[in-house]
């Protein structure tokens, strides 16, 4: 029996747990980064290059510098109860998912959450459009960020022939009425439009298919929408012209460097609203209670998890 209510902890190994803790935060970062890696050869600046470690420090630098920021801003919209809508458009590979995960990598998922609808099943095509995506409209104090959208009528849906003429015309005459009730509502709509060459979705697309840990990426439909790049570049042309209103105008971020295309919409994201940081009451670690007849019970040898590692 331990008889020691308040052991001395040695300065220099709690020191030791806290830096671990904060490089194993850090390190979820590198995972993505290693995730993300560019198969093949040609970049403009290889990682092993001194260029190429100079770009990648300053990256790390200054993602972790808007993270930070991102989190005042969260803080602020609980305090202030916003209700925040934010969507991410683009092509196939073009980077959306790798923006949405350094948003919310840092953020409170109770506060921040990601809506990545499939594709409507059988009695949601007999409902209103806009029905499916209602759902996942934010209450105060809130943000939500849209893994592709309702317009994916007014893009796979048109090019595919997944919706009638007369459904896509409908669309653009109910989708700005759409938006401007949710502003009505005290929703801020921000809409994002991921743009890369056909070149630069060429060589994702192929490190994709070289990729075993990244195949799940390319859908039947993702490979016919490159053979559809014409067609996707007239849906989107006309997306953008007849959808850009006042209350929730799109905003196109340049995505062929991907680092450089999160840090550009994270910047822009966080210059959309006048938050501050707000002051915090100190955090206080209450001493653990320690009773004299507590002893903590021996876990099974068969519950355990080998140790492989």
């Amino acid at each position: 029996m331990n008889t020691n209510t308040n052991p001395a902890l040695d300065q220099e190994e709690l020191i030791r747990g806290i830096r671990r803790d904060l490089e194993d935060s850090y390190d979820e970062e590198l995972e993505m980064e290693i995730e993300d890696r560019h198969p093949l050869p040609g970049e403009d600046k290889p990682a092993d290059s001194a260029e190429g470690r100079t770009f990648r420090r300053s990256y790390f630098q200054q993602l972790y510098r808007l993270q930070a920021e991102l989190v005042k801003l969260q803080d602020w919209v609980v305090a202030t109860q916003q209700k925040v809508v934010i969507l991410f458009e683009g092509r196939d590979a073009a980077g959306k998912g790798g923006a949405i995960k350094r948003i919310t990598q840092k953020l409170n998922p109770r506060v921040c959450r990601v809506a990545a609808l499939p594709a409507p099943n059988d009695r949601e095509r007999t409902q209103w459009y806009f029905q499916r995506y209602v759902s996942h409209l934010p209450a105060a104090g809130e943000m939500v960020l849209f893994d592709r959208s309702w317009y994916n009528r007014a893009g796979v849906e048109k090019v595919m022939g997944f919706c009638t003429p007369e459904e896509y015309e409908e669309f653009f005459r109910s989708v700005p009425e759409f938006e401007r009730m949710l502003a009505r509502s005290g929703i801020r709509l921000i809409k994002y439009w991921f743009s890369i060459t056909d070149h630069e979705q060429y060589i994702r697309f192929l490190g994709r298919i070289h990729d075993p840990l990244k195949q799940w990426k390319l859908s039947p439909m993702d490979l016919e929408s490159r053979r559809r790049w014409e067609e996707y570049t007239k849906a989107k042309e006309i997306m953008l012209e007849r959808s850009h209103i006042p209350e929730a105008p799109w905003w196109v971020v340049q995505a062929v460097d991907k680092k450089r295309a999160r840090l550009n919409c994270i910047d822009h994201l966080l210059k959309q609203f006048p938050y501050a940081e707000l002051p915090k009451t100190p955090i206080v670690l209450p001493l653990r209670e320690r009773h004299e007849h507590y002893s903590r019970q021996s876990v099974p040898a068969e519950m355990l998890v080998p140790e492989v590692y």
